[in-house]
């Protein structure tokens, strides 16, 4: 499931962080509860006994969670994916990567790896609670169905199990956000050749799964069956905007295919030459402008590099002012610069267009055409979202 948010860290596996939303507690003390009272009817005797069965089992299927996460974490991981960490919340659990796979196979790989880890958890369950034992009221059991009895032990392994076999149903739907919709984003990525059309693809078929579970929860809550059919709401209230925002996902990036970096910079950037002094930087640029860092060109309009406010100062500091200001720029190309006839997604992945918030654009043989600030790039892609 993609959702996260602030979370308390209650483990680190493989080096990865797995946290816990507040809102979980909140879904543990009620599933606990509401688990407790179910199993009373099958375990019999004390209540004591379906409690502590009933924190067994809920703290074993949210470790299947986890593992499931994981699935997609280590894939991810073996792709050349950072992943951040992994959170369990209100819904489930999310892993969140660093950056989206680069290809239609590694995108199906990540997003098939929790259904195949989901998948194992219920084979194993189902088969330790066959050996438990061998008497064939494992679906009663495992639907809670109150005319049936079991042991402490088979009942927790088959209710995890049909847990985890609802887990895997759920999703497998082909609708975006879903494993199931990220792995039809995969496949029509692969047919289409077109990442951005994939992604719209794939968002229209969740908002179609969120309109049909809506739905079929409002039929639910007809029939009688309040919490299931609120339930169901709920879950389709929360895919509908993640589905809507891959569509939305999909149109910018369609846009940002289309647009290059000349067409959205400010042609005339202002700078200052490299044969400057630093005293001379220091009165006629930085002491009337509260930016950071200027471009720095050479008499031919060439591109040198960035001098920072922090360098100037220190040298200044240092008593060095008749230093030129082309001895101390910064002349880390990678980190300024953007050719213009790049595309505009390629300025979404720049280090400098966040911070400190622009990229100067340069022809192919490095004269300086114009500047693109992170609010042009703001600009530019507006437009896109209101279509």
């Amino acid at each position: 499931m993609p959702f996260g948010g602030g979370s308390i860290q209650v483990a680190r596996v493989f080096g990865i962080r797995i946290g816990v939303n507040a809102s979980w507690f909140l879904v543990l003390f009620i599933v606990i509860l509401t688990l407790s009272s179910n199993f009373k009817d099958i375990l019999g005797g004390s209540g004591s006994r379906a409690y502590v069965v009933a924190v067994a089992s809920a703290l074993l299927f949210y470790l299947s969670i986890v593992l499931h996460e994981l699935g997609h974490a280590v894939v991810a991981r073996a792709k050349g994916i950072k992943v951040d960490r992994i959170d369990l919340w209100i819904f489930g659990g999310v892993a969140e990567l660093r950056t989206q796979p680069e290809t239609p196979g590694d995108e199906f790989k990540v997003a098939a790896a929790g259904p195949l880890v989901t998948l194992l958890v219920v084979i194993v369950c189902g088969g330790a609670a066959m050996l438990v034992d061998t008497s064939s009221h494992f679906l009663d059991v495992a639907l809670l169905r109150a005319t049936t009895s079991a042991s402490p032990a088979y009942l927790l392994l088959s209710f995890v199990a049909a847990m985890n076999v609802f887990l895997l149903a759920f999703n497998l739907v082909p609708g975006f956000p879903l494993d199931g919709g990220r792995m039809a984003f995969g496949v029509a990525w692969k047919v289409t050749g077109d990442r951005n059309r994939a992604l719209r693809i794939a968002g229209r078929m969740g908002i179609g799964f969120a309109y049909v579970l809506g739905a079929f929860g409002l039929y639910l809550i007809a029939s009688g069956d309040l919490g299931t059919g609120i339930w169901a709401l709920f879950l389709a209230w929360f895919l509908a905007p993640a589905a809507r925002g891959a569509i939305l996902q999909g149109t910018v990036g369609a846009r940002l295919e289309q647009v290059t970096v000349a067409e959205v910079m400010d042609p005339a950037p202002l700078t200052i030459g490299g044969d400057l002094t630093l005293l001379e930087a220091q009165e006629s640029f930085f002491e009337h402008n509260e930016w950071p860092f200027v471009g720095v060109v050479d008499g031919e309009n060439r591109f040198l590099g960035v001098l920072t406010r922090p360098a100037l100062d220190a040298e200044l500091a240092a008593g060095r002012p008749a230093l030129r200001v082309g001895e101390i720029v910064d002349t880390d190309r990678m980190d300024w610069l953007i050719r213009t006839d790049q595309q505009l997604e390629d300025l979404l992945s720049h280090p400098s267009i966040a911070t400190p918030g622009a990229v100067f654009a340069v022809d192919r043989d490095d004269f300086l055409r114009g500047v693109v600030t992170i609010d042009q790039l703001r600009r530019a892609i507006t437009p896109a979202a209101g279509r």
